[in-house]
């Protein structure tokens, strides 16, 4: 190992030469003894996927772990600033202060980060940041018995690994995400890079394991990735990913970051945003009054319920509930889960204030009030689509429309679920919320059809797609088009008519956050 002189910066750089790799899990066995890596759960581990047709076969090996980015997406999307990278391009982590939201696990394009079954903490492969700092290589470096695992300082002409990358053919693992990793590969094989360009075997039947599928990960409780018999059906785009014949003999379970609590809680943030937004919408067309009871009391009542039933399905959610408050007292401000956190925040306190307004009959107050009401509600309502955006392994998330989306799905929301408030009331208001309700869910159905039918550019998002529309997911798919199909249809004849658009939207929603993470990742 050789650095550069004390006058240039480090900065580490590890090639994984495949030419040399003999699958032998002597990096994995190390990884786990230096690190107290408990079963289960790995930093690193070595896939093995066996290419071509008898007799002319061959295996082929790849070392997956994090990449050790220099534009890490995991340090982004980390509320806390738990996962940091280091002057020395070592992408590390300080688990005192992680909160277990998994952000970072949806962020990272290369399925490099787990939870930590023993201290319910993200973690991953750090380097061994606490042997570089004393001058020692990493553990997986020093057992390797071919030497296929090399660190260096990239900033060192002289280095082994400098040379190999500046004169020899290498690769890095999905490139288009543009995180620039420094883990770099030397003689892979092209089906082990690509998690998808090997089927996975017939039921799950590995060489030593057999995966089960829709299992739950420690500590998680969320479901494994497992396409098993799909990935070779006739239409499934998997299929025809292969650049040769190709399927994986080795593999480790992968498990979902963000569970049913996740497509839930994008539901009712959706209900609790258009609850103050389609009321004031009313009366700013001149269907409703400053003075009516929609307005003074049911939107907060119902916005405020929505909001807290949100907070508990996000809090429910972490690993460390007991530390959500270090969102607000320490937060990270790329992550839009914190930008997300405190916008909810502010709304919930506008909610509680036009509540009290409402109730000592202040109509001018909460007149004031809606200036900053109506913006807090709306980026309540659409925030989620940059989190979304920002899990940048998740190809079906990148959608540039899905912040509108979200925008008419809180409309169709709101609109529905505060109709049977005000039919008592009666009034020309109830007609222009059916009709609401029917435009918004006629809008949605023609995202849908945008996302569903639309060239999609990457393979992953075209798996996501099937998975969502013929795969595991395409039950509650098709049944949230019925329900949102029969909000276009009924909405405007009856209040009462909104409820199945409502139910609709929320299988909807499960469908797509869950087959936006149904596709494998290393």
């Amino acid at each position: 190992m050789t650095v550069a002189s004390h006058n240039t910066p480090v900065k580490w750089a590890k090639v994984i030469d495949h030419s040399r790799c003999i699958g032998c899990h002597a990096c994995t066995t190390a990884c786990k003894s230096e690190n107290l890596v408990p079963l289960s759960v790995t930093r690193t581990y070595v896939k093995y996927v066996d290419i071509g047709e008898f007799p002319q076969t061959r295996r082929a090996f790849q070392v997956t772990r994090c990449n050790q980015c220099d534009d890490a997406p995991c340090t982004h999307a980390c509320p806390t600033g738990a996962m940091f990278r280091r002057p020395d391009g070592i992408v590390d982590f300080d688990k005192s202060i992680c909160i277990g939201c998994k952000a970072c696990i949806a962020a990272c394009p290369y399925d490099a980060i787990f939870i930590n079954p023993d201290d319910h903490s993200a973690e991953k492969c750090n380097f061994c940041a606490h042997r570089v700092d004393s001058g020692l290589e990493p553990a997986c470096v020093v057992v390797c018995p071919t030497e296929a695992i090399l660190i260096g300082d990239l900033n060192d002409p002289l280095a082994k690994v400098t040379q190999i990358i500046n004169r020899d053919v290498v690769n890095v693992r999905r490139p288009e995400k543009e995180t620039h990793p420094k883990l770099f590969y030397k003689g892979a094989h092209q089906a082990t890079l690509d998690p998808i360009a090997a089927r996975r075997p017939d039921g799950g039947l590995f060489m030593w394991s057999q995966q089960r599928k829709g299992g739950h990960g420690s500590g998680m409780g969320n479901r494994e990735w497992g396409i098993g018999n799909t990935e070779v059906t006739s239409g499934h785009p998997g299929a025809f990913n292969n650049a040769a014949s190709a399927v994986l003999s080795y593999d480790i379970p992968h498990r979902m970051p963000w569970d049913w609590r996740v497509s839930l809680y994008t539901w009712t943030k959706a209900i609790a945003a258009g609850a103050y937004m389609v009321p004031l919408l009313l009366i700013l067309g001149g269907f409703s009054t400053w003075t009516s009871p929609l307005w003074l009391r049911f939107a907060p009542l119902l916005g405020l319920a929505f909001l807290a039933i949100t907070g508990l399905l996000l809090i429910w959610d972490l690993e460390h509930p007991a530390r959500f408050y270090m969102i607000f007292t320490r937060p990270h401000w790329k992550s839009w889960l914190v930008k997300g956190a405190f916008i909810i925040g502010a709304y919930g306190l506008l909610l509680s204030a036009h509540f009290i307004g409402g109730f000592y009959g202040k109509p001018a107050l909460l007149r004031s009030l809606a200036w900053v009401g109506m913006p807090l509600a709306a980026g309540t309502a659409v925030y989620t689509a940059y989190l979304f955006a920002q899990s940048k392994a998740r190809d079906l998330w990148q959608n540039p429309l899905l912040a509108p989306q979200m925008l008419m799905q809180s409309l169709l929301a709101g609109a529905a679920a505060i109709l049977p408030f005000a039919l008592p009331d009666g009034g020309s208001g109830i007609d222009v919320l059916q009709w609401v309700v029917a435009i918004a869910s006629g809008v949605i159905l023609l995202f849908i059809l945008f996302e569903t039918t639309m060239v999609h550019v990457t393979a992953h998002s075209r798996l996501a797609v099937w998975e969502m529309t013929r795969g595991r997911y395409a039950q509650w798919f098709w049944a949230g088009v019925v329900g949102l199909a029969f909000g276009v249809v009924t909405g405007w004849i009856s209040g009462w008519m909104a409820l199945p658009a409502l139910v609709g939207l929320l299988l909807y929603e499960h469908a797509y956050v869950q087959a936006g993470q149904a596709v494998p990742l290393a």
